[in-house]
């Protein structure tokens, strides 16, 4: 049972040389490495770990994400399961376990750390302290997820301490998230026990963490992309980083995923040993993974390339057992059952309807979130609209539309604001991927459009939907409103179809519905919209409520 001899020139990442050789396995352990004299084309090295990402943001279930990623030489992710944790609470992170089980590909999951994410929204359940304890001693969870309640760590909040008590207990580390913190407070953040942090947007921010101890891991997903910024630190700090893509849309990991980033970082002509290091080796040692590192005594887990230039995966191999071949999957789909929680009756357009204070009004300037391509920050702007039957209108001519986001486990307002840069000229653009709570989050033109694209989610009961005059879209995500149970090429040739249409409609954004899916993101400066209403991400409180 996968035991087979392979001969290529052997990449030895912590060595830093390359020698052929060749390497024994025996069920699906590597047995003898052993240098040899013979001429070999091709070159192996150990696995790439996506060191943080939520495989509910690819819309596949985890059996399904490890099809499409070993494609790319991909064998593992440290996967934070705090999307479908905020839907389903434990019993959400359990189905995640269990579904990545069935599949060969190391998923590593861990307890999530902020369900909910604030207080400041409607999320579907709680994970406390004793919930994350007894996630924390099961051999299966590995860590401690992103920390993203930074103020509740500097502050000392009782239950975020439980928490990092927890993970210290158990001697599992602990992500951060912690956008712009520098300085003491940053200091005082690391020194909690946080070990990590993605949120780094300046390579400044991203040194000055680094020099209290932390870890940084360079992200680059489809929506928030911080390659460019802080590639330069591969020359400085190859110990300390990490590459991950944190959330990564279907059509985005079918072209590639960590390989894109190893290639990307050699053509800017960082060294070779460097890149792996933060590619395949800091994630496995600093997570304490049981993947292989392509050493005597270890799993069989490694890929073949061509060459170290070009970087073509040839074959992926985990635990002897191989998974790939030349672009294409050898691992079969498995059965997928759902798991969700919606309770939310169908909308009128009226719901939608945003009031002037005072309807004699022609005009009111109103507050307006700025979204950025790219980018998960979205700074406070404004813009004067006009009013009309006492009524505030959309302005495509400003790029100015609605936004709102309708609470999904209750019966609730609807909370509505007004949102710049989406580029829609008609119709409207929903889904049930709103981070961190997930409930309805909608961009449109009109209200009936907006109203619409809404009702075919609810009808669905999860998923991305598209409304306009002429058409209607749905991509159905019945596994807690975020994940499909259907092939993943195929969901990603579906979700390709209706990112082309939202472009059609206007939108120049690179990843439309990713960009919609975090603009409730509250943990995120500067202006953000949950189903209780606008809110300041740097005041940490409402604007005005729903």
């Amino acid at each position: 049972m996968n035991s087979f001899e392979i001969a290529a020139n052997l990449i030895d990442i912590e060595a830093k040389r390359v020698f052929p050789a060749r390497i024994t396995v025996q069920e699906g352990v590597i047995k003898e490495i052993t240098p040899i004299a013979d001429h070999v084309n091709t070159y192996i090295l150990p696995g790439f770990i996506d060191a943080h990402v939520h495989i509910e943001s690819s819309m596949l279930v985890p059996s399904e994400f490890a099809r499409l990623a070993v494609v790319h030489g991909t064998i593992g992710t440290v996967s934070d399961p705090h999307e479908i944790a905020n839907v389903c609470g434990v019993p959400g992170v359990e189905y995640m376990l269990e579904n990545g089980q069935q599949v060969p590909f190391y998923f590593n999951f861990g307890a999530p750390s902020c369900v909910p994410a604030t207080i400041f929204e409607t999320a579907g359940a709680t994970i406390t302290p004793e919930d994350v304890d007894k996630l924390l001693a099961r051999e299966d969870v590995k860590y401690l997820t992103e920390m993203m309640n930074f103020p509740g760590v500097l502050h000392k909040d009782p239950g975020v301490l439980a928490k990092l008590a927890a993970a210290k207990k158990h001697n599992k580390p602990v992500d951060g998230h912690a956008p712009g913190l520098r300085g003491e407070q940053a200091r005082q953040y690391i020194e909690a026990g946080i070990s990590t942090d993605h949120e780094c947007f300046t390579i400044d921010e991203a040194i000055d963490k680094l020099n209290y101890g932390m870890k940084i891991l360079i992200r680059e997903g489809s929506a928030a992309k911080n390659f460019e910024a802080l590639v330069p630190l591969i020359a400085t700090h190859p110990k300390e980083l990490m590459f991950c893509s944190d959330d990564k849309h279907p059509d985005s990991l079918v072209e590639g995923h960590i390989n894109l980033l190893v290639k990307r970082a050699l053509e800017k002509g960082y060294d070779l040993y460097d890149i792996l290091q933060a590619a395949c080796i800091n994630p496995v040692t600093h997570y304490k993974l049981s993947s292989g590192l392509l050493r005597v005594g270890d799993p069989a887990d490694f890929i073949e390339i061509d060459n170290p230039t070009n970087f073509n995966i040839m074959r992926t191999f985990i635990q002897g057992e191989q998974v790939s071949e030349a672009g294409r999957t050898l691992i079969q789909p498995v059965p997928t059952s759902t798991i969700n929680q919606f309770n939310v009756d169908f909308k009128s357009a009226k719901d939608f309807a945003v009031k002037a204070a005072n309807e004699n009004d022609k005009t009111v300037t109103v507050p307006v979130i700025e979204a950025l391509d790219g980018q998960l920050i979205t700074p406070a702007n404004t813009a004067t609209l006009k009013v009309k039957d006492g009524l505030i209108k959309t302005d495509t001519t400003q790029d100015v539309l609605k936004i709102a986001v309708v609470n999904r486990y209750n019966e609730a307002p609807v909370a509505t604001a007004f949102i710049k840069n989406f580029g829609l000229k008609k119709g409207a653009i929903a889904s049930t991927v709103a981070h961190d709570s997930h409930n309805i989050i909608v961009v449109g033109v009109d209200d009936q459009s907006i109203c619409e694209a809404v009702n075919l989610l609810i009808d669905s009961k999860g998923g991305i939907s598209i409304a306009t005059q002429e058409r209607i879209q749905l991509l159905p995500l019945p596994v807690a409103g975020l994940m499909s149970t259907h092939d993943g090429y195929d969901v990603a040739l579906q979700y390709s179809e209706m990112d082309k249409s939202v472009k059609q409609m206007g939108s120049k954004l690179s990843a439309p519905f990713m960009t919609l899916s975090f603009m409730a993101l509250l943990v995120i400066p500067h202006l953000k919209l949950s189903d209780k209403g606008l809110f300041d991400g740097d005041k940490f409180d409402f604007v005005y409520k729903a």
